[in-house]
């Protein structure tokens, strides 16, 4: 693949909170890359930090994020092509009289060390969605992106965005 670096690291960071809680919420984040140059963001590695679902007796609580190179129109996982890293955050009650037991799943958020590229973003921007099932509260998902901009030749940068836009 031809890209050639055109910035140093950068760090992008954004947060959401449900809307209301149990409903599906998403945010557009702008990258700001121009298309006219064939500019894209290369994603080194990601931080998604959510916040814990409520405990309450003999009641399943869950809190599910991610963060997708295109817009979806629910909670998705890495099984589906755009997205770059899922977490649920889970309470499992039960049959429990108190408020459960806690369990974490998350996807590929490794923000130390070198982990060379995760993902390219060839659009002008990513999102970051979120949604929690039996909570009393609201939740909040929020999102480091580590990476840096780079220039893709045209044939690359026409692949990238084609490849971006048609897995929607």
């Amino acid at each position: 693949m031809a890209l050639k670096k055109t910035s140093s690291e950068l760090q992008i960071s954004a947060g959401i909170s449900e809307t209301a809680p149990g409903v599906f919420s998403q945010l557009e984040v702008d990258l700001s890359l121009s298309p006219l140059d064939n500019e894209v963001f290369v994603v080194t590695a990601i931080d998604l930090d959510l916040q814990a679902p409520d405990a309450i007796a003999a009641t399943n609580t869950d809190f599910t994020a991610y963060v997708s190179t295109t817009s979806q129109t629910a909670t998705v996982g890495i099984d589906n092509s755009n997205c770059l890293t899922a977490s649920r955050k889970d309470i499992r009650a039960g049959g429990f009289v108190d408020g459960g037991v806690a369990f974490d799943q998350q996807g590929l958020t490794v923000p130390t060390g070198d982990t060379g590229m995760i993902g390219i973003i060839a659009t002008n921007n990513f999102f970051l969605g979120c949604q929690g099932n039996n909570n009393l509260v609201a939740k909040r998902a929020n999102v480091r992106v580590y990476g840096y901009r780079a220039r893709a030749d045209a044939a690359t940068y026409a692949a990238l965005v084609q490849s971006e836009v048609l897995s929607a």
